[in-house]
């Protein structure tokens, strides 16, 4: 069991409080498949991911993108059972999607550096060290399943 701070539970709900979803998350998918394009094999139906450009105008990347940032919305609601609140998320990813858990990384550093962009001088280094401790245990607890 993780054991979270006042502090850290302020900085983390801060964060997600000034979220805006429709942004933040169509950016940080589409920077994870561009920079690491090996994880668009993940996304083959969701239709043209050729480029850049294509990726970070493609519709089906950005719903996804937003639908992902919902998901840690149960996390940050459950943060005391992050692993037990993920766990058929794990399940999925891992038995029928058959995605790599490295790629759940992948993701979390780009969610990152989008928020980190966003905040600017805000993203400090305690904000910056919480808000990594609460996805390396989302990442942790997608990955689960894999062990």
């Amino acid at each position: 069991m993780v054991k979270w701070s006042d502090k850290e539970r302020a900085i983390i709900s801060s964060i997600f409080a000034s979220l805006d979803y429709e942004d933040v998350g169509p950016k940080a998918l589409s920077r994870c498949l561009i920079v690491y394009p090996w994880t668009q094999r993940y996304f083959g139906a969701f239709g043209n991911l050729s480029n850049a450009a294509a990726i970070m105008g493609n519709p089906k990347i950005a719903a996804h993108g937003v639908k992902v940032l919902h998901g840690l919305d149960r996390a940050l609601k459950n943060m005391d059972n992050i692993v037990e609140t993920y766990a058929e998320l794990s399940i999925l990813h891992s038995e029928t999607l058959h995605v790599d858990p490295d790629n759940f990384k992948l993701l979390a550093d780009c969610l990152t550096i989008v928020i980190a962009a966003r905040m600017g001088s805000s993203f400090t280094p305690d904000t910056q060290l919480a808000f990594q401790k609460f996805l390396a245990v989302v990442v942790s607890a997608l990955g689960k399943q894999y062990c």
